[in-house]
């Protein structure tokens, strides 16, 4: 069966990287709140706090401190599907339960496919219209998420 969903660049922005790991490892990256919180955000920055209920309807959340230690995230999500080792899909677009949310801005897919000894890692961000799209990129989507993979490829290699 092949995935149906195709980004489109209008509304989507894709971060796609090579990551000399195996895919297992990413997934666990991804999957325990242990280990989100060593890379999930860019240093210096940091995770103060993260929850996962690995589940479609599931919680994800991440509480995010700048550098200057103030609070300046608290982001619930809701899983909406979970393969393991392959694909992840959450959006703050809904609360855990699938309840609607007051403030939504992106659906985040995350795919992890094997290739040669390491993954191909795909991390798109969904958006509702072309202006929230535009807005996320000039926030620094491409340096933000790009230095997040990074700090993941570098963190799985002391899981």
């Amino acid at each position: 069966m092949s995935y149906p969903f195709k980004p489109n660049p209008k509304l989507d922005l894709t971060l796609e990287r090579f990551l000399d790991a195996p895919r297992e490892l990413l997934w666990r990256a991804w999957t325990t709140p242990e280990h989100v919180k060593q890379w999930f955000t860019p240093k210096p920055w940091i995770i103060t706090n993260c929850e996962i209920d690995l589940q479609p309807g599931g919680l994800f959340r991440t509480r995010m401190q700048s550098p200057d230690g103030k609070e300046v995230s608290d982001r619930h999500c809701c899983y909406l599907e979970i393969v393991p080792n392959e694909r992840l899909v959450w959006t703050d677009a809904l609360l855990p339960g699938y309840r609607p949310s007051g403030e939504p801005f992106i659906t985040a897919v995350i795919a992890l496919t094997p290739e040669g000894k390491g993954t191909r890692y795909t991390a798109t961000a969904i958006h509702r219209d072309e202006a929230t799209r535009n807005n996320h990129e000039e926030m620094g989507f491409f340096d933000g998420w790009g230095t997040v993979a990074d700090q993941l490829a570098e963190y799985v290699k002391t899981i």
